[in-house]
């Protein structure tokens, strides 16, 4: 039999992890991470071109980084988008028109893609393996987490209180993951900023998906304390009967 204490404990963990689940998913699937102010531009452009190079042009991060930098753009793991003017024709030349949204994503290739340094054609290793970690620690920590949910059930099945220290230890490295996530993104964006020379009237800034990521790192804590303590202190408890019965 399980005492009030534990499976409260149990409970709002459980709940602090759906929580976590929740946001995080919602931030991985979303553009929102970081995102760029630029001022109006005050001449004619050509919309068309700038879509077509933006959705059809080679994918290469110094073509794409411009465009960000230029066009509002916003930045995600999984997309990449800007807002151009939208116009009747193929140019506009308003001062202030309504925009619209274009959105790519990025393909699994050029996820693991080599980042190359600006002027010379060695390999940035830093660069390259930031980008890997923030796009595989996320998936690691979902998965992590809906291990830990099969487990939790397996535990109910079974009417044993044991694999509850699994999944306290699940979520804890979940939690590290997806502080890893938001560490990689950072750094990554500011080495990209500053490999590319982001202009300096462009205000850079961070987004509401990075929050909603940042948000679950402390949110799967709790939930891996409150577990992990669950499971430790049933544990003593369990003894202490046990021991008890005995004597």
């Amino acid at each position: 039999m399980v005492d009030n204490r534990y499976a409260t404990a149990l409970v709002i963990g459980s709940v602090l992890s759906l929580l976590a689940t929740v946001y995080l998913s919602v931030a991985v699937g979303t553009q929102d991470w970081f995102q760029y102010n630029t001022p109006p531009i005050k001449r004619c452009v050509n919309t068309t071109a700038i879509k077509n190079e933006f959705l059809t042009g080679d994918f290469e991060e110094k073509t794409y980084s411009s465009h960000l930098f230029k066009w509002n753009g916003t930045l995600g793991l999984w997309w990449r988008c800007i807002q151009v003017p939208l116009c009747s024709h193929w140019y506009c030349c308003q001062q202030d028109p309504k925009t619209e949204t274009i959105c790519m994503s990025f393909t699994l290739p050029q996820q693991f893609s080599t980042k190359v340094k600006q002027n010379e054609s060695e390999e940035d290793l830093l660069r390259t393996y930031l980008w890997r970690c923030q796009f595989l620690l996320p998936l690691v920590s979902l998965s992590l987490v809906f291990l830990s949910g099969l487990v939790g059930v397996c535990a109910c099945l079974c009417r044993s209180f044991t694999p509850t220290l699994v999944v306290g230890l699940f979520h804890f490295i979940a939690g590290l993951c997806s502080l890893g996530t938001v560490c990689c993104f950072r750094i990554s964006v500011d080495q990209l900023n500053g490999e590319y020379r982001k202009p300096g009237d462009v205000v850079g800034s961070m987004g509401w998906s990075l929050y909603l990521a940042l948000i679950s790192f402390p949110l799967q804590m709790m939930a891996a304390a409150l577990f992990l303590w669950a499971a430790r202190s049933h544990r003593k408890h369990y003894t202490r009967i046990t021991a008890y019965r005995v004597a």
